[in-house]
């Protein structure tokens, strides 16, 4: 090789490679399927936030290698089917569905788009949205909650706040608590607890509920987790304080809006997670692969301010173990 073909060679890679640098990164575009804008406060805007971070943590950030398609439902689940078929139209690279009403329309919508769901409401294995917990084995994957044993823990909790309690309401959606209620009979059950069953569907529901939960003497109430209840949170508990019923929420965010106590997940960190799987798959790895997660963080609420409304004593036994106390 001749001294003029080397160096031709060189600067014909030289430009190569600077063209390649020039070229703009592939910005990746991640469907966002949820019942409302998942960054207002109405909703939770720490999840949102703790989404973002699990990205981050990832390698993407929004505006430099990834785009986002909003798609929320002001709060009308009969909207999921269109939206999510909507995002599968537009092929975005990976879908987010937040909640028991999402999942199933992304599934729906797409066989082959990457979806990865939180829902905190569903068993993923009997609905049928994976094969396995370890090997999901198709297009879904996320995280899910193990319905059975919180719902233990939340009787109990209840029984250390009130030892004689014997007749409990349970406050849900029957459209999407079917299997929460099931499991907490079943723990009720092994407690000699009454479960008194109360339907929600819209908010104007709270108020007739609640009035039968008092007439059925119903001593205390459980709020069954969706996002219609989520939504209402500060009108149930509103109402809840009324009805001096004593209150278990699965949401911190119901203790904060005045509610009484709380025992769930750490959502922030499940969504900061959710994130996180977002990004293997825009990274290449397969939804069947990535085994459906649970959550691993557990927080206890408790509103002191909320107890002394309703003339409740907190027992020390809880006091030391909340993660939060609101005064």
């Amino acid at each position: 090789m001749n001294r003029r073909t080397f160096l031709c060679g060189l600067t014909l890679g030289t430009l190569s490679a600077l063209a390649a640098e020039a070229q703009p990164a592939k910005v990746s575009r991640i469907g966002i399927l949820t019942t409302g804008d998942p960054r207002s406060a109405v909703t939770a805007s720490a999840n949102w936030e703790a989404f973002v971070q699990g990205l981050r943590e990832s390698g993407y950030v929004e505006g430099q290698n990834i785009a986002f398609e909003h798609r929320y439902t002001h709060g009308r689940p009969e909207l999921f089917p269109e939206l999510a078929a909507d995002l599968a139209r537009l092929k975005v690279d990976v879908i987010f569905a937040r909640g028991p009403w999402a999942v199933p329309a992304a599934k729906d919508a797409t066989k082959t788009i990457p979806i990865i769901g939180i829902d905190l409401e569903s068993d993923p294995v009997a609905k049928g949205f994976v094969k396995s917990l370890a090997r999901p084995g198709g297009n879904i994957t996320g995280m899910f909650l193990d319905l059975a044993e919180l719902s233990g823990k939340q009787l109990q909790i209840l029984k250390e706040i009130s030892p004689k309690l014997s007749r409990v309401a349970v406050l849900g959606d029957p459209a999407v608590n079917t299997s929460q209620l099931r499991e907490l009979r079943g723990v009720a059950r092994s407690l000699a607890v009454q479960i008194q069953a109360l339907e929600m569907k819209s908010p104007e529901d709270v108020d007739r509920a609640l009035d039968a939960a008092n007439k059925g003497h119903a001593k205390a109430l459980i709020v069954l987790s969706s996002p219609l209840t989520l939504l209402s949170r500060a009108l149930i508990g509103d109402v809840a304080v009324k009805r001096r019923l004593p209150t278990m929420y699965l949401y911190r965010a119901h203790v904060e809006a005045g509610g009484l106590i709380s025992y769930g997940p750490d959502l922030p960190d499940m969504f900061r997670r959710c994130g996180v799987y977002v990004g293997r798959i825009l990274g290449g790895a397969k939804p069947g692969e990535l085994p459906v997660e649970r959550p691993v963080r557990f927080h206890l609420v408790i509103n002191l301010k909320t107890a002394k409304t309703l003339g409740l004593t907190i027992p020390r036994s809880l006091l030391v173990r909340a993660d939060q106390i609101i005064e």
